[in-house]
């Protein structure tokens, strides 16, 4: 046994005597406490008794002193139960008495020389003997409160016993077991799940062969014995995940990846055996273990070297993984959106076979997830989820989701009775940027100012190649935001070409040029807009290979993998060419503020009227922004063309008249 073995066993052994200290220190803590509280409860008793008996006990009187009574008409009534007499005088003062049990109560007056005459007056009533409870009455008085006592203490000793042999269970594996139908509330099939359409049929195949083993095994195949599930965050892992455990019907044993490690070497190792344990007397079954990344990651990059918990559980579910028997029928599948960072071995084949890969949604797939969410909400027959969708490029099924949510409380705050297409409209912008910041009011300087800067973006936009068409303009402040552009793509874009590039550079310092071109000054609205333009330049440069410098990557990033994120970046390039790199950041920066500036001379009166209209507005819609273009083109024809004509003048100088040189000057 080595020396890291020891250490191990070392620290599972204190962490026993631990718990076993601390469990006898809880019992004699309760056995000091025991005589206190048993004094309380005798004391509760005595009060409870003392308060039982009644304040003033009934006078008790001689058979023979009744008699002379009733002979005297002091008697008013008699009520006999049994041997028992109440006595009632005329006065209302009630007493008892006692008569012989062998005779009756008439004969008993009669031998006692009673008036027959005075007794017939007197009313007599006969009145069943209580019987059973005589006696119960006292014996319960007595009873009640012992077996009060001792309930108490019973659920004190349990309790004290469940911390004593805690100890011995803070190993086992905490995994929710959400029975054959995956979520005992809320089934979810492959029928919930829009989208993911190749993802679906991979997993299909696990469903299947949970279903009918033998007819994989039969053929000689095998069946994954992992499956990870990769994919940004909020395209529907863990949703998907639960689909398989509806479809498959079988045992599903869901745990979280930070649920394996604590303060406590051995502890997260433990914890995975017991898990596949018991996962295999499920069998066939399934194991779901989200967030794979919080104990999968990289090892030999931790703090802790060698002997890091979150090392040893990773440890001990490469070997449980590795170590199923061929017909084993326990699955495992996982969920991370930080593939990069995973240990190499947990991706080796034989582990996590199949790799699942979950991309975001294209936009109809965001329209059959609206058609999914807006499940049994009340919608207005004029909600069009088409253009929902087309105003969501980006968004994953988790956004969606909030965003028809978000539309169902706004509905209920205005006290509607349905959900309306100008509430799904608002709750994109307020999921995208924001809620409205009605209060952040604009001075009239500062709102001139916040519409020529969005009137610049929307303006050099709309007049650029390859650019997205705007949607929306507004100068109301949402979230972190003045003001706010929002374009929508024309169409699904997975490649991107260095004229849109060049495009989205222009767009973003047409806000900067417009300020600059309107004001002769420059304000901090643009600062994340030049800091947005200048990372794209230096991407193009360093990462695209779209720089005069040629196909070439400049730079290694360096990564830490405990923490996951980027922390530097490595040269491998000499001075001489981070200089040319910074002089080709700052050619497409200069280039993309020239071509911006052009745009907006050239159309300075367009420019005034959306910014003019904004201050007014504070919105303007897609529509009225193509209406203001398009009477902007109208309005100048003759410009255009005469452009399009000094263009094939200049390549024949010789022969341009003279009178089309001083029409051509007078235009320009």
């Amino acid at each position: 046994m080595n020396y890291s073995q020891r250490c191990v066993k070392l620290n599972s052994v204190s962490l026993i005597v631990k718990k076993m200290a601390l469990a006898k220190i809880k019992m004699k803590n309760l056995m000091k406490n025991f005589i206190f509280i048993l004094l309380i409860f005798l004391i509760i008793s005595g009060i409870f008794a003392l308060f039982a008996q009644p304040f003033e006990k009934e006078k008790e009187i001689s058979l023979t002193q009744l008699v002379e009574d009733i002979n005297q008409e002091k008697i008013k009534e008699i009520t006999v139960s049994g041997s028992e007499l109440s006595v009632l005088y005329q006065d209302e003062t009630k007493v008892k008495s006692r008569k012989e049990t062998e005779t009756s109560f008439s004969e008993s007056l009669i031998n006692l020389g009673v008036n027959t005459e005075t007794l017939k007056k007197i009313e007599i009533k006969t009145k069943k003997e209580q019987g059973t409870w005589l006696w119960l009455g006292p014996v319960l008085l007595f009873i009640f409160p012992l077996l009060l006592f001792g309930l108490f203490f019973f659920f004190i000793f349990r309790q004290a016993k469940a911390g004593a042999t805690q100890a011995f269970s803070f190993t086992k594996a905490r995994a929710r077991l959400f029975g054959a139908e995956g979520h005992p509330k809320e089934k979810i099939t492959f029928k919930d799940v829009a989208n993911l359409k190749e993802a679906k049929e991979e997993l299909k195949e696990i469903v299947d062969f949970l279903k009918n083993p033998k007819k994989y095994l039969k053929m000689g195949a095998r069946i994954p014995r992992g499956v990870l599930l990769m994919g940004p965050a909020g395209t529907g892992k863990t949703l998907l995940a639960r689909a398989v455990a509806g479809e498959a019907n079988v045992p599903f044993f869901s745990i979280s990846g930070s649920e394996f490690v604590e303060m406590f070497v051995g502890v997260g190792a433990g914890r995975v055996r017991s898990l596949f344990s018991v996962a295999k007397k499920a069998a066939p079954s399934m194991v779901f273990i989200d967030e794979l990344d919080a104990i999968g990651r990289q090892r030999g990059a931790g703090l802790g070297g060698g002997h890091d918990e979150r090392e040893q559980t990773l440890n001990q579910i490469l070997v449980e993984m590795d170590g199923f028997e061929r017909e084993t029928q326990v699955i495992i599948i996982s969920a991370t959106n930080r593939p990069d960072i995973l240990d190499p071995a947990l991706l080796r084949p034989g582990r996590f076979d199949r790799k699942v890969v979950l991309d975001m949604p294209d936009i109809k797939s965001r329209e059959d997830i609206l058609k999914i969410h807006c499940r049994g909400k009340p919608l207005t027959l004029d909600v069009n989820l088409r253009e929902i969708a087309e105003r969501t490029p980006g968004f994953s099924g988790a956004d969606i989701a909030n965003v028809v949510n978000e539309a169902a409380i706004l509905a209920a705050r205005r006290n509607k009775n349905q959900v309306y297409q100008e509430e799904f409209l608002e709750s994109i912008e307020k999921v995208l940027l924001g809620p409205e910041r009605k209060s952040h009011i604009l001075s009239k300087r500062e709102k001139e100012i916040a519409a020529f800067h969005e009137a610049g973006h929307a303006l050099v936009s709309a007049s650029l190649p390859e650019a997205e068409s705007v949607r929306k303009i507004s100068i109301i402040a949402r979230g972190m935001a003045a003001g706010y552009t929002l374009k929508m793509p024309i169409e699904e874009r997975r490649i991107k070409t260095k004229t849109a590039f060049l495009t989205e550079m222009a767009t973003l310092l047409g806000g900067y040029c417009a300020e600059k071109l309107k004001f002769k000054e420059i304000t901090t609205g643009a600062s994340n807009d030049l800091k947005r333009a200048s990372d794209l330049a230096r991407k193009l440069v360093k990462e695209y290979g779209m720089s005069s410098l040629g196909p070439i990557s400049f730079g290694e990033k360096e990564e830490l993998v405990f923490l996951g994120k980027e922390i530097s970046e490595q040269r491998n390039y000499s001075e001489e060419v981070a200089t040319q790199i910074d002089k080709e950041v700052e050619k497409f920066v200069k280039n993309a503020e020239k071509e911006a500036t052009k745009i907006l001379t050239r159309k300075k009166k367009l420019l005034n009227k959306i910014a003019q209209t904004l201050i007014d507005k504070e919105t303007i819609e897609k529509e009225e922004f193509e209406s203001l273009i398009k009477g902007a083109g109208k309005a100048s024809p003759p410009s255009l063309k005469l452009r399009r004509t000094d263009k094939k003048v200049k390549k024949s100088k010789k022969t341009r008249p003279s009178s089309l040189k001083v029409k051509i000057k007078k235009v320009r």
